[in-house]
């Protein structure tokens, strides 16, 4: 297949355990592909900021606070923090957690199929 209709089998489902990452390489483009638990999600391997290869980053979760005193870990794991400059992205969306209506970086649709788990670009 060609142009947006491409297909590409990225790994078969249990290689990338709950929690796991698998960065592949389509085409001159690095991919990070992530299993949340109940998802595949990927993202380019490029932090906008400068470059660095984010998917390769600490994954974490968010700190909510809905009053003083009072704090909640939630999101485990789908916060992406880059390796080089701590820049934060959500998984789910790949928009920034800092400013997420002015950055974000290239997210891509994933599917498992037949075992597999399929990255369309």
């Amino acid at each position: 297949m060609t142009g947006s209709n491409r297909h590409v089998v990225v790994a078969a489902a249990d290689e990338i355990p709950p929690g796991g990452r698998k960065i592949v390489h389509i085409d001159g483009r690095s991919v990070g592909v992530f299993n949340l638990g109940d998802r595949y999600v990927a993202l380019r391997n490029t932090c906008p900021h400068e470059g660095a290869p984010l998917c390769e980053g600490a994954l974490s979760g968010a700190l909510t606070s809905p009053r003083p005193g009072e704090y909640h870990y939630e999101r485990r794991g789908e916060i992406l923090r880059c390796p080089w400059h701590q820049w934060e992205f959500d998984l789910r969306t790949g928009r920034s957690w800092v400013d997420p209506e002015r950055l974000r970086v290239r997210s891509y649709s994933v599917t498992c199929e037949n075992d597999h788990v399929v990255l369309h670009l």
